[in-house]
């Protein structure tokens, strides 16, 4: 499957751009980005050059992912949702040897105009609530949401609420899918099927 750029777009010579990838209106795709197969970038994105982005994420209009940030498979970015790199910039200090890495793992999910503040981790299938701010590193399945943001729940793999709690031990099912969840010291997994 062929990538598809839309002729406003701006792709600098060396960027790395999987198969089936679409890239829309304004996006500027610098040239060290490696992105994945069959991702989706809206319009007026910018990826800067230490970016990898993995396969299958959609990130939504108006979303900037500077320097220093990683994104693995099927994770999706809301509507004018925030990276940052520099923890305390500012204008008249050149601060690029200091960027704070941010990885948002596997299958998680950032709200439109939700915030993350550099060098946290988002674990496999967290999900940030709209308008989020997230300083600090999110565990796998947590539902995050406020400012700062905190957690108020857990989600699972196909993005429904699980009926957990928020510490202990406890195992549901997704409303959706079926698929078994299991809560031990204080972290979700997805059971085998």
């Amino acid at each position: 499957m062929a990538i598809q750029i839309h002729p406003t777009a701006i792709i600098d010579e060396g960027a790395q751009i999987g198969e089936g990838t679409r890239i829309w209106h304004w996006a500027h795709i610098c040239a060290g980005a490696r992105i994945g197969q069959h991702c989706s970038f809206g319009q007026n994105v910018f990826v800067g050059n230490d970016v990898v982005i993995g396969n299958n994420c959609k990130v939504q209009n108006n979303v900037s992912i500077y320097d220093a940030v990683t994104l693995e498979d099927e994770v999706f970015c809301g509507p004018s949702m925030v990276f940052t790199n520099v923890h305390n910039p500012r204008a008249a200090v050149i601060r690029k040897d200091e960027y704070r890495r941010t990885r948002v793992k596997k299958g998680a999910t950032i709200g439109a105009n939700a915030t993350l503040v550099c060098g946290v981790t988002l674990g496999e299938y967290a999900f940030i609530a709209a308008g989020a701010v997230v300083t600090r590193d999110v565990k796998p399945y947590a539902l995050m949401a406020g400012v700062p943001a905190r957690q108020i729940g857990w989600m699972s793999q196909h993005g429904e609420r699980l009926d957990l709690p928020l510490t202990g031990e406890g195992a549901t099912t997704c409303p959706v899918t079926g698929a078994r969840y299991c809560l031990e010291s204080g972290e979700v997994r997805c059971l085998p099927q």
